[in-house]
């Protein structure tokens, strides 16, 4: 990437993933709960007030309010900046490999989606449905997109069923060799899921990676 296009647009890039990251902190909150993820606005989960326009700026926010909320004092956990300033950082390096192209839209959206669905695994042991099915149907979306950009939709699409369609497999046998060693399922249908939503998106190489 030409270093003046890189200093002009790599700010802007920044400061886009970084709110992408404060939705994607509202998403990995409110997801579990079965809350909606518009309604109530941004607000401290204490005392319920309902966040502020410069409260609400990604990571610095954070620092202005020195992580505690500004009306009960409440602290605000550190995590929200950092997933913030991550998510930010990682869209720059995206853009910075891809410049401007679809991967680097595409890649953008395939990395919110892992962000989020790591988070909240960790939270809570689990990946809800609704973000790895939905990333599996974009995952393909995103193939058939490319193909057709490229001139070459049957083998952009057959890349994405391919990846998709070896991610479930590979866990199906998984856990048959888990219930014949064990008697136990070794992954939950999340798992599954996620390796067909990641074999969607990068085809079948990457699910065996």
């Amino acid at each position: 990437m030409d270093l003046l296009i890189a200093v002009i647009t790599l700010p802007f890039v920044l400061a886009f993933g970084a709110s992408v990251g404060s939705f994607l902190n509202v998403v990995i909150y409110r997801l579990p709960e079965g809350l909606s993820l518009v309604h109530p606005p941004s607000r401290c989960p204490k005392c319920h007030h309902r966040l502020g326009k410069t409260e609400n700026v990604p990571v610095l926010g954070w620092l202005w309010l020195r992580g505690r909320c500004r009306w009960c004092r409440t602290r605000i956990s550190m995590r929200y900046p950092l997933v913030e300033a991550a998510t930010g950082l990682i869209f720059c390096l995206i853009f910075w490999q891809f410049n401007f192209s679809l991967n680097t839209v595409g890649y953008w959206i395939l990395s919110s989606w892992l962000i989020a669905l790591s988070l909240i695994d960790f939270d809570t042991m689990t990946l809800p449905g609704k973000l790895t099915k939905s990333g599996l149907v974009l995952g393909l979306v995103f193939q058939l997109i490319k193909g057709w950009y490229g001139g070459n939709i049957p083998d952009a699409l057959m890349m994405g069923i391919g990846g998709a369609v070896l991610g479930i497999w590979l866990f199906d046998l998984i856990n048959l060799g888990s219930i014949f060693l064990l008697g136990q399922l070794g992954m939950g249908d999340g798992d599954s899921y996620l390796a067909a939503m990641i074999g969607a998106w990068l085809g079948w190489k990457a699910v065996l990676i």
